[in-house]
């Protein structure tokens, strides 16, 4: 990302001038965290010493810690027309009727024709990839970077974000695959297709594991990895005490692929060999816990929540989609998006409404209430939803 140059000159003129200088330095804090995040990325640029506090480490930890105490947010991405990338930002505490000031929105505009996919946010920030492409954003403050193009000739890319805590640090982990059956890498498909498909799914594992570390010039690095396994095109990884999920194939069996951000080891977690969760699972982040959501024709949903991350042990429940065609009438689909921290289970109608809602069901009072989010209903818009999402005051 480009920064302005500013004159030396300026900014000691902009601190012998400065009465902020002055102020005890509790108080400089206290005044900056009642400013919004937009304000604070741009306040930066007032003097250098005002700059050197908000990019401290220190400043964003606490702000850190005092969005963590806020009611978490929903946080839902718009991509309309060719090059406007929208993100609406709201409490998930607040009524859908209600004329909260808490929504915010903000907007930036990308590469022409370029539509990014983003991975859920984690402590404020969101890593969106299209191809080789990658950028990594605040929402909260309307800033976003690209990162190195990833080194791969290959199409089929997972991209997982998250963050470390032992060196407090945002890394990416980039997988990319080899077929080694020429046939189906060329693109022929025999009379036989299901069988055919089968054999070359098995076939393909990951070949590139490549890693980059947020910060100045920093570089995709390989890494080595001693569990082939293919990952599922589509599905999203997860973030959690410091260390990177995601749903792979790994001696022909789903399992879960966990990739230490510290350490940078790779480790495997086998699942139940249930039916459904081998060929329909999805990794969801359940009120902390790893948890693999399923849901059959019948709208049923499963979850097999993992006890204890150390322990092979999951247990197992079952919800009913609830009837609302008195909403989305009778024909409309409903799919699984997720589970807040109260237990409400989301679900998003497909096709998009306009304009656009997600429901959200809470199964122990058989109750469901809708959140409309106003002005995102175009037919053209792609829209990811993305729960638990905190305000970030970090300056990128």
């Amino acid at each position: 990302m480009k920064r302005v140059k500013r004159s030396k000159k300026r900014d000691e003129r902009n601190d012998v001038n400065d009465p902020f200088i002055m102020i005890p330095m509790e108080l400089k804090l206290e005044i900056l965290m009642k400013l919004p995040p937009r304000s604070i990325a741009r306040l930066r640029f007032a003097s250098k010493h005002l700059s050197s506090i908000i990019l401290g480490k220190d400043f964003t930890e606490l702000c850190m810690t005092r969005s963590s105490t806020q009611p978490r947010r929903h946080l839902v991405s718009v991509h309309r027309g060719s090059d406007m990338q929208l993100f609406h930002s709201f409490s998930q505490e607040e009524h859908p009727s209600s004329n909260s000031n808490d929504h915010d929105k903000v907007s930036y505009t990308l590469d022409p024709d370029v539509r990014y996919l983003f991975t859920p946010p984690v402590r404020g920030l969101i890593c969106g990839r299209k191809g080789i492409k990658m950028v990594i954003g605040n929402p909260s403050t309307g800033q976003f970077v690209t990162l190195p193009r990833i080194k791969t000739r290959k199409k089929e890319i997972l991209s997982v974000f998250g963050y470390d805590p032992v060196n407090d640090v945002y890394k990416v982990l980039c997988l990319t695959v080899i077929t080694q059956r020429g046939n189906i890498a060329r693109g022929i498909i025999s009379r036989d297709y299901f069988l055919e498909d089968v054999m070359a799914w098995e076939a393909i594992v990951s070949k590139e594991h490549q890693v980059i570390t947020l910060g100045a010039k920093n570089k995709w690095r390989m890494i080595e990895c001693k569990y082939p396994h293919r990952h599922y095109a589509g599905n999203h990884g997860i973030c959690r005490d410091g260390v990177l999920y995601y749903l792979a194939s790994y001696k022909q069996k789903r399992s879960l692929m966990g990739f230490d951000l510290s350490t940078e080891e790779f480790n495997v977690t086998k699942l139940p060999d249930d039916y459904e969760l081998q060929e329909f699972g999805n990794l969801v982040n359940h009120s902390g816990k790893i948890t693999i959501a399923t849901q059959v024709n019948t709208g049923a949903i499963d979850l097999w929540v993992q006890d204890d991350v150390n322990k092979e042990v999951w247990s197992k429940t079952a919800s009913v989609v609830p009837s609302v065609a008195h909403i989305c009438g009778a024909n409309q689909r409903l799919m699984f998006r997720g589970i807040l921290p109260t237990g409400e289970i989301i679900f998003a109608p497909l096709p998009s409404p306009n304009p656009f809602f997600f429901l959200c069901y809470d199964p122990k009072e058989k109750k469901v209430r809708q959140v409309v989010v106003d002005g995102i209903g175009d037919d053209s818009a792609a829209i990811q939803v993305f729960f638990d999402h905190v305000e970030s005051y970090m300056v990128l």
